[in-house]
């Protein structure tokens, strides 16, 4: 399955014209670790498959659906029998703000599965064939069927978080309504500001709230922390920069919003597992 790899760095070949690559796969082979920059959905059809992944390390069954992020690291286990539906679309053209605020929650991963999630299992489970038999078959318009089918998806898992948030505030219907609108305003004000000398207190205070309450409130409807969410939007613009020979690490490191060198080495070995020299040199010999 694994066409094109240098390092850990996995090339996807996407279908000619598309930004989109599907397997029906039944190779009993394992497959190293490895990351690329499309979205990687996986289902088995048939048998089982082991999936690791940031942490998750999940043997996944019949109709288990695991949504792997862009640039995320894993490795992945095949039984002697077995298919499964391996799904790798790219996003990189299209632009919608709440899909940063996805991608945030569900980083690196998310598992989906008829008892941990049984209010989007089945629908997501159908909507995967659905990807698979338009991708297999010869109809006209197949890849803006197969986008719409996945955005779909991504709505699903944004609603489910959403609720889940909306669940956790105390607070009336009129007031939950005001902090999801503040909320969706703070993440695309993040995303817009993130290069900038953003500070928690700063951010709060444009929301209108003291730290502690928007500490709080902030987790309860990212399911992460204020200062986790920015620095994986600045990681995110790093990898990007980090592809043009002609910057050096410290100047990576500033356009991406940190002050210190040594804090940015850190957080960018804590979230991509090497340092962004590391990185250059892995994306520099594909």
């Amino acid at each position: 399955m694994i066409e094109n790899l240098t390092g850990l760095h996995e090339t996807v070949n996407y279908r000619p014209d598309t930004q989109m690559r599907l397997y029906n796969n039944d190779e009993a082979e394992n497959y190293p670790p490895h990351w690329h920059t499309p979205f990687e959905l996986i289902m088995p059809t048939e048998g089982t498959y082991r999936v690791l992944c940031g942490g998750i390390d999940r043997t996944l069954q019949e109709g288990d659906i695991i949504l792997i992020c862009p640039g995320v690291v894993h490795e992945l286990f095949a039984p002697p029998k077995g298919v499964r539906i391996i799904f790798q679309p790219s996003l990189s053209q299209i632009d919608l703000k709440e899909l940063d605020i996805i991608v945030s929650i569900i980083t690196p991963a998310i598992l989906i599965t008829p008892d941990e999630h049984p209010q989007i299992h089945d629908r997501i489970r159908r909507l995967m064939l659905e990807i698979r038999d338009e991708y297999l078959s010869s109809s006209p318009y197949a890849e803006s069927f197969i986008y719409s089918k996945f955005l779909e998806i991504l709505v699903y898992v944004g609603r489910y978080y959403a609720e889940i948030a909306r669940n956790n505030f105390e607070a009336k219907n009129s007031k939950q309504k005001e902090y999801m609108e503040k909320f969706l305003f703070i993440c695309n004000y993040i995303n817009e500001h993130f290069a900038e000398n953003l500070t928690l207190e700063d951010v709060a205070s444009l929301a209108g709230f003291s730290k502690y309450h928007f500490t709080r409130l902030f987790r309860q409807y990212a399911d992460t922390s204020f200062y986790k969410y920015l620095n994986q939007k600045r990681i995110a613009h790093a990898k990007n920069l980090l592809i043009n020979q002609n910057l050096s690490v410290i100047e990576v490191a500033l356009q991406s919003g940190f002050s210190n060198p040594s804090s940015f080495l850190r957080m960018f070995k804590l979230s991509t597992g090497c340092t962004p020299t590391e990185f250059r040199k892995m994306y520099a010999t594909d």
